[in-house]
């Protein structure tokens, strides 16, 4: 952890020292910012490995800073909600955020947090891969217009390529490595985002959507009451 590089946006002053000097004494560098502007700057210049941004930000905000830096990166992003029923959580994960923290926050789950992300991101194809078994043509699984290359980490619909950012990429390794197996919420929680607890199970209905909305509408499949699973 001693080499991360953390960008926090917070536009407290008391949360923003606070956590940086928490997240500094676990390892990581930080550059803390009080405003989205200032943030983005920030990231364009840094290139940081991981950014904490709070939704509310005074400049531009959070939601808004989330959606720049996923138009030119596929960095993970964690965003800070002061509520956890609040619409700005969907919103920030429609904009790309990969999680959410809500605010008060322990320092121990945002560790843990921040943890799990680095994690997935640092092994997009890794530990995860290697579990689903041999896939035929040297890691090459087809649905249809859909390709998905396991070993590659690569996906193509109708024969052009498709980004995915790590987080959507787990994600349908995990539906193509059964097709036509229904996978609960709680299973891609516990999968996909490493989730050692009980989490919040929009998380997972929106990056759904999402990558639904690169690689198809129809093919995830919602299984009420169930989970989703990936039409073979």
């Amino acid at each position: 952890m001693a080499e991360t590089h953390v960008l926090f946006v917070e536009d407290d002053d008391v949360i923003r020292e606070a956590t940086q000097l928490a997240l500094e004494r676990d390892g990581f560098r930080v550059t803390a910012m009080p405003d989205g502007l200032s943030g983005l700057d920030a990231f364009r210049a840094q290139r940081p490995d991981i950014a904490l941004l709070d939704v509310m930000l005074p400049g531009m905000d959070g939601v808004s800073l989330c959606r720049r830096i996923r138009d030119e990166s596929t960095v993970p992003v964690i965003m800070l909600s002061a509520r956890a029923d609040s619409i700005d959580v969907v919103l920030g994960l429609e904009a790309g955020a990969d999680d959410y923290v809500t605010k008060p926050f322990d320092g121990a789950v945002l560790m843990a947090r921040i943890r799990a992300v680095l994690r997935r991101f640092g092994h997009a194809g890794g530990a995860g891969a290697g579990e689903r078994g041999d896939a035929p043509d040297g890691g090459l699984l087809v649905f249809g217009d859909l390709e998905v290359d396991t070993e590659g980490m690569e996906v193509l619909k109708g024969g052009a390529p498709v980004a995915l950012t790590p987080t959507e990429m787990r994600l349908l390794l995990e539906f193509s490595s059964a097709p036509g197996t229904v996978l609960s919420r709680d299973k891609l929680l516990e999968r996909v985002w490493d989730y050692g607890w009980g989490g919040d199970t929009r998380v997972v209905d929106v990056h759904v959507q999402r990558l639904r909305a690169k690689i198809g509408q129809d093919r995830i499949e919602t299984v009420r009451g169930f989970g989703y699973k990936l039409k073979s």
